[in-house]
């Protein structure tokens, strides 16, 4: 049976960077933070980006966690 093991995790804020001017598509613009506390709730994430945000030029599209599991044999 395989266990899963958190062993990293990076909180990525999506800005709006603009519109193609071809295809008339969005486009983003992804700004992350590495070595995010890995017992960090979401509703902290929340706030540390409400306080970002307003420091950035572009606007906040979205808010994304990635994690990053290991996988080994139990």
């Amino acid at each position: 049976m395989a266990v899963t093991e958190r062993i990293n995790s990076r909180l990525q804020l999506v800005f709006e960077n603009g519109t193609d001017p071809v295809s008339g598509d969005q486009i983003y613009k992804t700004k992350s933070f590495n070595n995010v506390k890995m017992d960090a709730t979401a509703d902290q994430l929340f706030a540390i980006t409400e306080a970002l945000a307003p420091l950035q030029q572009l606007t906040l599209y979205s808010i994304e966690r990635d994690d990053t599991e290991l996988i080994t044999a139990e």
